[in-house]
């Protein structure tokens, strides 16, 4: 599944880059996290939980941040748990816009197991519900 977007912050380009690469506002900002835990320069140990529809579970995984440029980076994450897993990576640039900051992300999202059998719409749109919360706790 692709997923692609852009979202604007009322932070300095640089503010809004820091930000989103802090464990601690990532975790906080993240739908469902439970914790992120630092194991290495830039990967992270993450547990969270997630609903959809009908379905919920537990997840554990792996975040890891790559690909730093001034102008944005590349998140990697990866879980898995009862009711199948996830993977993911996408890029995400900063950019300037009026006072704040333009954050633009393109990736790509796959998933297996039983969370794949609800649909690609249920899961396109459970996508986009979390970056959409994501960033609303972010500029928070």
């Amino acid at each position: 599944m692709k997923i692609s977007g852009t979202n604007t912050l009322a932070l300095a380009p640089e503010e809004a880059y820091r930000r989103m690469q802090d464990p601690v506002v990532l975790a906080a900002c993240m739908p469902g996290c439970e914790s992120l835990e630092t194991i290495g320069e830039d990967e992270y140990r993450m547990k969270m939980k997630l609903a959809m529809a009908s379905l919920s579970g537990a997840f554990e995984g792996k975040v890891r941040i790559t690909d730093r440029t001034p102008a944005g980076f590349r998140l990697i994450v990866e879980g898995t748990g009862k009711l199948g897993f996830m993977k993911g990576e996408g890029l995400l640039t900063f950019s300037q816009s009026g006072d704040g900051t333009e954050v633009a992300y393109e990736g790509d999202v796959q998933v297996g197991g039983t969370i794949a059998a609800v649909g690609q719409r249920l899961i396109d749109a459970t996508a986009k519900m979390m970056i959409k919360r994501f960033f609303e706790k972010l500029a928070a």
